[in-house]
């Protein structure tokens, strides 16, 4: 999908429409940039910086809170469409997935026009853009995808999959991020072409197992699968504060908050918890986490609060001011057991 969360808000509202749009927190304390629109990202606005900075970047920027429980209504529709064109989606986040056609394509005529009736419904349902790349696996895929964005369609077949790959850069390759990317460069690899000229072994010693994955990506080949969605393995909740917090009290209550928040979320899917974790984060930006195995999985609030409450007293919250809180719980499970004992294993 094409800059998803800006685009719901300036579908739903005309007034935003062509005006640069950040979704994040406010930019008067210390929030961050969640998405923005391409409007925006022309002023250099990307996700993950603070919104302090984007502002200074763009004065005239629109700011919206996120919406989160919409973004996930509309996602929802969105993966409905696509599975009537195949069973085979595999979620990557709440805005994308890769769609295996191998079986759905010839009712169609092509792959191609496949993306197209694709495209066309999402459009005309939903009212979103979505840029499609059409290619022999999931790498080739991908980076067609961001080729020509937004509300692009960028088809590669088998025979031009090396000469669409050879001039692009280093970073395109999955799990090349800037790191990787500078040292890459300092060795004098800066496109996909200039790795091509690399053997395998030399991949290796420069990054390890990653280097064996380089070589096959850099010459088109991916043989990963497109995989159903799996079960949610976890749910959480978390809260970046606009001030640390420094009173215990304060903090017990903002536990109790996201642990029943939490508590709602397992109960909405029918699912309880066998593991309950919180995480903290200190004025310092250290973070750390604590977990607790349950004697049996449970939905319950009032279980997952308390447990969530004795494991804050194994941090040193109260003793240090705190920037960020998080509850979450994993080892989920479809069938609720009756609770008995509050813990069977310590952190």
């Amino acid at each position: 999908m094409d800059c998803f969360y800006a685009a719901v808000h300036m579908r739903d509202d005309p007034e935003l429409r062509g005006r640069p749009v950040v979704i994040g927190g406010s930019p008067e304390g210390r929030g961050v940039v969640a998405a923005a629109s391409y409007e925006a990202r022309a002023f250099g606005i990307r996700s993950a910086i603070p919104a302090a900075r984007a502002r200074r970047m763009c004065p005239t920027a629109v700011f919206l809170r996120p919406d989160f429980s919409r973004y996930r209504r509309e996602s929802q529709e969105i993966f409905s469409i696509f599975r009537q064109f195949t069973e085979v989606v595999q979620p990557v986040s709440i805005d994308e997935a890769y769609l295996d056609v191998s079986d759905a394509w010839r009712g169609y005529g092509s792959a191609t026009s496949l993306a197209e009736a694709l495209r066309s419904r999402v459009f005309g349902e939903c009212g979103l853009t979505v840029s499609v790349g059409v290619g022999p696996n999931r790498l080739v895929a991908k980076i067609a995808s961001d080729h020509d964005k937004p509300d692009g369609l960028t088809v590669i077949s088998p025979r031009r999959v090396q000469r669409f790959l050879d001039p692009l850069p280093t970073r395109k390759l999955p799990g090349v991020g800037p790191v990787t990317e500078k040292k890459l460069a300092g060795k004098g690899f800066e496109t996909i072409s200039d790795l091509r000229r690399v053997s395998q072994p030399r991949l290796e010693g420069l990054l390890g197992s990653y280097g064996a994955a380089l070589y096959r990506y850099c010459r088109g080949i991916d043989e990963r699968p497109v995989r159903v969605e799996r079960e949610r393995k976890s749910l959480s909740s978390e809260n970046t504060f606009a001030r640390d917090l420094t009173s215990v009290d304060e903090m017990r209550a903002e536990v109790d908050r996201l642990a029943q928040g939490v508590a709602a979320s397992l109960g909405k899917r029918e699912l309880s918890a066998g593991t309950v974790t919180i995480k903290v984060r200190y004025s310092d930006f250290k973070t750390v986490t604590r977990s607790l195995t349950l004697l049996a999985p449970t939905s319950e609030a009032e279980v997952l609060c308390a447990t969530a409450q004795v494991l804050l007293d194994k941090t040193d919250a109260g003793r240090r001011p705190v920037r960020l809180l998080g509850v979450g719980c994993s080892n989920l499970s479809a069938v609720s057991i009756e609770q008995l004992r509050l813990f069977a294993e310590g952190c």
